[in-house]
Parts: structure tokens; sequence; C-alpha cells
């Protein structure tokens, strides 16, 4: 019988290749990856190795053992790194690293909180796609926001040739259900949070990956939780997801305990809601991920991103516009005075209804007269059919966003009831005469003149409003100047009621996906966005200029806004400017609250180790309502002294000491990508590495590459002219990952390709282990380390390096792959290794041996073992 000695390779029928752990007779321990077996010794057979070709002075086929040799580091670096990944944008180094930190160990449970416009929908490709490739997640469910879904879809089409079906209700009324026959799946949670939806998702099987945008939504409350956080945690508790990876750009949106619950859902053995934050945020590095802006950069180490420049466009009131705003001030005053004297829901029904006229008001004279209009006729019928103004008040749900929100603003108004005051149809009726007095706006006079006047000619604008009429009001004006066509809009019904000159009201219909393409493509200049295009929406590429046409009271919507444009892609420096009239009480609030910030970032960047947006957290973790009380309670503050000294006292609701800290710890504990000490680890390699080996392994199937202008071409090799995956021929492929928008992505190669990844399968199982090549200056040892820890979480098992002669370092993958691309086998090369070579590679072996593995391979007990030699042809060799 055929006995083995320890770490000798052999193959079994069902395992495959493997190593000899100990022969013990009859059986034999072989570790087959990380599992280790115990096998019919009788059944392995000896493969051959290096120390074969270093024992019998043998050499193999050039093509063939470089090919293999690039495709075994082709593979080591994308397992860590994902870099061949086949996707439509260049890759980022902190793009990379997250994806690295996901995938390291499974099952995955992290929160990826990068800033706004850093690439989640990439990262999220970049973790999916090789996990999709590896078979390791064969049934994902992507949840995400209603309108984001479709995006979804799309994006992870185009981008990375993902194919995820999009769920709708529609598609699971049939007796079978939709989640028997659906495995990779895009869907809204506001739909699957309803309870048929989410009974049949429950009893569907396993995901081996949820991933989930926009997770802020599925923060819970103290003493309840939304149906958003149910849905999740149900999943969780039925068994139903495997690992799961949430995104969102504020984490924390104004209570420790929804942040803890959120985190709870991630890793319930790290965090407990019902415990102190302080005690628990030592853990965030193992679970919670946050790059901003101020430190990614690119390979080279530039910073991606330059500073937002902002200034303030002032206007002043008309007489008339003056007279209108102080009837309105006063009409709003006296209904908060009647309202205070009530209680319950009586009052607060009330003051929701003044804070949205208050709001209404400060966004354009356009939107609060449609409202108060509306508002008449509503109580001139409740009174004409005698019924009363009793209390009428819808709760808003938990996960209501930013312009689901001002819908309901805009349309309560007109549908509630409740009286604000006893004379109010009177009052409405002075308020509307002197609306009907104001032809135009000051405020979209001074718009028209910035554009035409201080930008220059021709440039896109993007233009942000709270609510659709002022959004009317704008499109309107622009099209007046700048021609019919000339704007379009996005909002969260995608149609947009228009008066014409004559008062007709006509309704206009636009896809949100159709104008950010007609607006990217240049087909209109000027784009006008409610909060609906404050995220999902890449606008970057096409403009640089951005206009608040109103201010919104929660300053988060401005940095979601700005979002849109200051975003990888973006070559120039953002300008933003904001319409704000002085002499209002909203822009003396606004200029109050921007010097707090200034202080706020101030304190915190003293403290911080790294220059972050972090009063941007602060702000999400006050809340809206805290913005909404200040703004209204100021109003009877007219004075300037006054509303300073009322400010200062009341507006330590937000940024307090408490507040600062748990920002401080929270984004200073979580995990994040430092350039400085990554730049060496990340390989700076892109597709167009891949070529050479691409040729090579072409060459060893008697296949030559040629090249034209529209790509590259090549046969399919005889041996799989019967597989089903792969075409007979292909044409006009590339390594260039910028193809125009209609180009197939078939045509791009990389790790994920058929072609690509049969050629390399094949390269690596070839028994060739040493050769001659060209270009080499000197002995090259290739080593495959491994954890001798099996049973270990990690998703990278081994991976490949390398010790040249004469240098000190040892070679990463990434090292090896850009040397040996410009090597060249070949055509004759010698049979015989040399003696000096064969020694060379032996003291190599013992140098591996006697070196000190890096720690950041994130092996327990790292082990290399030389598998491949290569040496340099040379006159006296030859």
């Amino acid at each position: 019988m055929t006995t083995f000695a320890p770490e000798q390779s052999v193959r079994h029928p069902d395992h495959g290749e493997g190593r000899i752990v100990v022969d013990q007779g009859v059986f034999s321990l072989v570790q087959f990856g990380t599992d280790i077996h115990r096998v019919g010794t009788a059944q392995l057979m000896r493969i051959e190795s290096l120390e074969d070709r270093l024992a019998d002075l043998t050499t193999d086929d050039p093509t063939a053992t470089l090919a293999k040799v690039q495709a075994l580091l082709i593979r080591s670096i994308n397992d860590q790194w994902g870099v061949f990944t086949r996707t439509r944008v260049k890759l980022l180094p902190h793009q990379l690293w997250v994806c690295r930190q996901v995938t390291r160990n499974w099952p995955a449970r992290w929160l990826v909180a990068d800033d706004v416009g850093l690439g989640k929908t990439i990262e999220a490709g970049l973790i999916l796609d090789p996990l999709l490739s590896s078979d390791r997640v064969k049934r994902v469910l992507v949840l995400t926001p209603a309108r984001l879904a479709p995006q979804w879809r799309d994006r992870m089409k185009t981008m990375f040739d993902i194919r995820l079906n999009l769920y709708s209700a529609d598609l699971d009324r049939d007796r079978v259900s939709y989640w028997e026959t659906a495995d990779k799946v895009v869907a809204s949670f506001h739909t699957l949070r309803m309870d048929k939806a989410r009974e049949r998702l429950l009893k569907a099987e396993p995901w081996d990956l949820v991933l989930v945008d926009e997770a802020h939504h599925f923060q819970a409350v103290e003493r309840s939780a939304t149906l958003t956080y149910n849905l999740l945690k149900d999943m969780q508790a039925a068994g139903k997801i495997g690992s799961l990876v949430l995104f969102t750009g504020t984490p924390h949106r104004g209570k420790d305990f929804g942040f803890l619950a959120l985190m709870h859902l991630l890793r319930p053995d790290l965090f407990d809601p019902q415990r102190d934050i302080e005690e628990q945020l030592a853990h965030l590095p193992e679970a919670m991920i946050r790059n901003n802006k101020a430190t990614v950069t690119d390979l080279e180490g530039k910073p991606l991103f330059k500073p937002v420049m902002t200034q303030t466009v002032d206007y002043g009131y008309t007489e008339a516009e003056a007279d209108f705003y102080n009837v309105m001030s006063e009409f709003i005053l006296d209904g908060r005075a009647y309202a205070s004297d009530l209680a319950g829901r009586e009052r607060t029904s009330r003051m929701l209804l003044l804070i949205a006229l208050q709001k209404l008001a400060a966004s354009s004279i356009a939107a609060i007269r449609s409202a108060l209009s509306k508002r008449r006729g509503m109580l001139a019928t409740t009174i004409a059919q005698g019924r009363s103004g009793a209390a009428q008040i819808v709760e808003p749900p938990e996960d209501e966003d930013d312009d689901e929100r001002s819908q309901r603003e805009e349309t309560s108004v007109g549908e509630t009831s409740p009286t604000l005051m006893s004379d109010e149809i009177a009052r409405l009726d002075e308020i509307l005469a002197r609306a009907d007095e104001i032809t135009q706006e000051t405020k979209i006079q001074r718009l028209i003149d910035l554009i035409v006047t201080e930008l220059p000619a021709g440039e896109p604008v993007l233009l942000f409003t709270e609510y659709k009429a002022t959004q009317a009001l704008v499109l309107n004006a622009l099209e007046a100047r700048f021609g019919e066509g000339s704007t379009g809009f996005i909002n969260g019904d995608e149609r947009l009621t228009l008066p014409d000159a004559s008062g007709i009201a006509q309704t206009r219909n636009l896809a949100r996906d159709t104008a950010a393409e007609d607006f990217n493509a240049g087909r209109t200049r000027f784009l006008i966005s409610t909060e609906a295009g404050g995220e999902g929406i890449d606008l970057q590429h096409c403009c640089a200029t951005l206009v608040h046409v109103d201010l919104p009271w929660n300053p988060m919507r401005l940095h979601q806004r700005v979002g849109r444009l200051n975003r990888y892609g973006q070559n120039r420096a953002v300008s933003v400017y904001l319409l704000r009239n002085p002499e209002t009480v909203e822009a003396r609030i606004w200029s109050l609250l921007e010097e707090k910030l200034a202080r706020i970032q101030a304190t915190l960047s003293a403290s911080m180790e790294e220059a972050e947006d972090i009063a941007q957290l602060v702000i999400g973790m006050a809340g809206s309502s805290v913005f909404d009380e200040l703004y209204s309670e100021s109003y009877s503050k007219q004075g300037r002294e006054t509303l300073r000294s009322w400010w200062t006292a009341n507006s330590n609701r937000f940024g307090g000491d408490n507040a600062l800290a748990t920002a401080r710890s929270i984004f200073g504990s979580a995990s994040k990508f430092d350039f400085a000490s990554m730049a060496k680890e990340i390989p700076q390699l892109d597709l167009p590495q891949l070529e050479p080996f691409f040729r090579n392994a072409a060459k060893t199937h008697g296949r030559r590459v040629t090249t034209s202008e529209a790509g590259l071409s090549i046969a399919t090799p005889e041996i799989w002219r019967n597989d089903l995956d792969l075409k007979s021929r292909y044409d006009g492929l590339t390594f260039d990952r910028e193809l125009a928008p209609q180009e197939q992505m078939n045509r791009m190669m990389g790790i994920g390709h058929s072609l690509v990844d049969k050629l390399l399968e094949h390269a690596v199982n070839q028994p060739v282990f040493a050769a001659y090549l060209k270009g080499l200056e000197s002995p090259i040892l290739l080593a495959r380390v491994e954890d001798e820890l099996t049973g270990t979480k990690a998703t990278v098992h081994r991976i490949v390096l390398g010790l040249q002669h004469g240098q000190s370092n040892i070679l990463r993958d990434g090292e090896l792959l850009t040397l040996l691309n410009h090597c060249t086998a070949l055509e004759a090369a010698p049979t015989e290794l040399s003696v000096e070579h064969a020694a060379t590679l032996r003291a190599l072996s013992l140098r591996l041996e006697a070196s000190e593995l890096p720690e950041s391979f994130g092996f327990t007990y790292p082990k290399a073992r030389p598998i491949m030699a290569l040496v340099p042809a040379s006159n006296r060799v030859l």
C-alpha cells in the first residue's frame, strides 16, 4: 500500500485536491480546503508538486506556467478586494475596503453608515457580486424605500449585471407564493410590512443575505416599534436572515434607544437598547463602518471631494408682500393663542396645522395662497352642511420620510377641519385678498436675476423646494424666461399642476427617472425637485450648482440635497445658493442656527483625530420635531434682540453636551478606512491587468486574441464548444469599465464573465510548477498562505504571496501580478532547471519558513507553503 508523508498533495475522487495530515495506514486524515476528512488511503492519488521539480531539476511549459501563476494571483487578489469585479464605475479605495471588511467573516453583520455621496449602491454591489459568483450567496433580498426599489434593480443590472426581481404585491396573489420561485429580489419594506405580504415572506426559505437601504427607517422607539422594525425583527426571529448588512447615512436619529435597537438587530450579542449606550460604544468597530467625504481619496491618495461653496442670496419684500407677511403672521399668532387655551388632541391638531401654515408661508406666497384657498372652501362646505369643526388628527407614521411629510403638510391644511379661531373664514378672506394683490414674488424675480447675471451662461441648475405649489411657481417662471421645455421636475407622485396664463390648471406628468435622464443629458437646463429628489438620484456628472429656493426647517435636508451633486464623479467644486429674506423670522432663526452649528463643528473638530462633518449627526440626533418647535415657537419673537435671547435659552434642545459626546463616540469608534495605513495593502489594479492572463490562457488553448477598434475577439477553445454557458465566439470584448450606457455588460471582461471564469479554473488546475520567463530579473518563489486553524468564520482561506531573490520584503499578490504582467513566456524554453536556480529556490523556501507573516492577512495561525517557482531566462541558461 502506498504511504504518504505529512503535507503531501493528494487527490480524492469525491473531495478533490487536499493535503495529508497523517497517514494512519488503512485510513488517512486529509485536509480539503478548510475541512479535514478521514478517508480511505487507497482512494488517494499522489499529485505532483513544486518539490518534484526541484528534485528532478525539470521545468514546465512557460506559457501554461505563467498563466497559472497569474490565475492564482488574480483569484487571491479578488477574493480579498474584489478589484476585478465587473462594474461600470471606477472603484475607490474606501469602497474596496468596505467590501473586504463586510465579507471578511461569514455570516456578516454590519451597519455601513458612509456619508451621502460615497457610493453605497456600489459598495452593496461589490459586496454582493463575489458572493454570488462563488455561490456563497444564492438567495438575496434587498429591502429599500418604495421609490428606490426600481433604481436598485436597474443599477445592479447596469453596473454589475446582477439581475434582481422587483417585488410587488400584484405578483404575490397566486396560491403559490412569489417567494417560492424568486431568489434574488429587491422589495419595498413599506409593502412587506403589511400583514399578508409579511406572512408570506416569513414562510419563505431563509435568505443567505439581506441588504437594507435607508436603514434608519428600522429604528424602534421605547415601549413600541415601527411596523418596519418589526418586519426585520420577525424575519430574524423566524431564522430567515443569514447575513445582514444595513446602509444609512444617519444611523442615530435622536434617541439612543432607537440606535441601539437597530444595532441589536445586527448584533444582539453586543448591543442592547435596555442598557446604557456608553458601555456599548466600544463594540462599534465590530459592527459599524463610517467613512466621510473629508478623508476619502482615490488610489493615489488624492482627496476626492472639494469643499462646497455656500452663499446666501438675499432679497426684500415689496410693500404688498410685506403687508401680506404681516397679516399672515398675525393670523398664525392668533391661532396659536386660540390653541393654547385648549388641551389634548384639540390643541395638538391645531398646532400641527399652524406649523404647516407657517412652513408653507415661508416657502412661497403661491404655496400658502393655494393651501388657504382650499382650506377656505373646505370650511365653508363644513359649515353649510351643518358639521362641526371637531379636531381631526392623523398621526404620521414613525418611518415617514421627508417628502411624505411635506406632501402631508401641504394637503392637511385644506383637508382637516378643526377651526383655528372663531372668525376664521373672514380672516382667510382678508389674507387671500392681500395675496391676490401680489402678481409677482420678489423671491422668484431674485432667482431669475441670479441665473441670468451671476451664473455662467447655460449653467445647469438643480433647484430644491419643499412644496409642490412652490415647485410649480418656479417651473412656470423658468419656462417663461428660458423657454418651454427648459425645466424638468421631480416630486413624490410624479405630476405637477401648473396654472396657465388664463388661470386654467393643467397637469404635467413626468417620471422621476425621465426627469433625471433629461437633465443629465442636457435636454433640460433646470431641474426642480422636492425632497423626493433628496436621495437616490445622481446628478453630479452634469451639474455643480444648487439653489435652495426655500429653507427647510430641518438643516439635515440641506445636507441630503447637496449630496445629489457633491458625490463621487463630481469634478468641480459645488456651488450652493440659499434664497432668503433676512427680515423674516425664519431667516433670522436660520442665521442663529448656522452660528450654533459652526460652534458645534468647531468643538467637535478640536477633539476628533480626523476631519468629520459630525455636526450632521448632531442634527440627525435632534429629530425633526425639535426644529419644528424651535421655528414655530419663535414666531412671536419678532424683535432681533428678543429673538436672540429666546434662542439662546431654548436652542439647547439639540447639540447639548450629551449629544456631542454621543456623536463624538459613535463616529470616533466606528470602523473606518484610513488610506495612510491601508495604501500598501490595497492593490492598485483594475480590469486591464487581467488582459495579459487572458492572452496567455488563450494561447495555451491554441487560440489567438485579436484586437480591432471594436475591441478584442476570440474563438472559444474547442474543449468548451458544447458548454451552454459559453458562446462559440466573442467579439468586441473590453477590459475598460467605462462602457457607454447602451453597451451590453457582457462585453466587459472580468471575474464573473463566463469565459474569464473558465480560463481561470482551467489554468489553476494545470500540473505545472516551474518555468523560465523572459523579463524576470531574479528567481521568484510563490507560496500559498493558509490558516492552520480550521472552522473559522473567515471567507478568505488562502492567499498567494512571494519572495524574490535579492529582495528582503515579502511580495504581496498585487505586487507580484504587476511584476509578472511585464514578463513573457519563451517560445522554446529549456526543460532542465539549473542546479544554481534550484538551490536559490530552496534558500527562498527556508527564508519563507522563517518569515513572520503580516497580521493584516487575517489568519490566526498562518502557514506558507511553496507552490510555484519562476526563474529568469538568461543567455547563460539558454
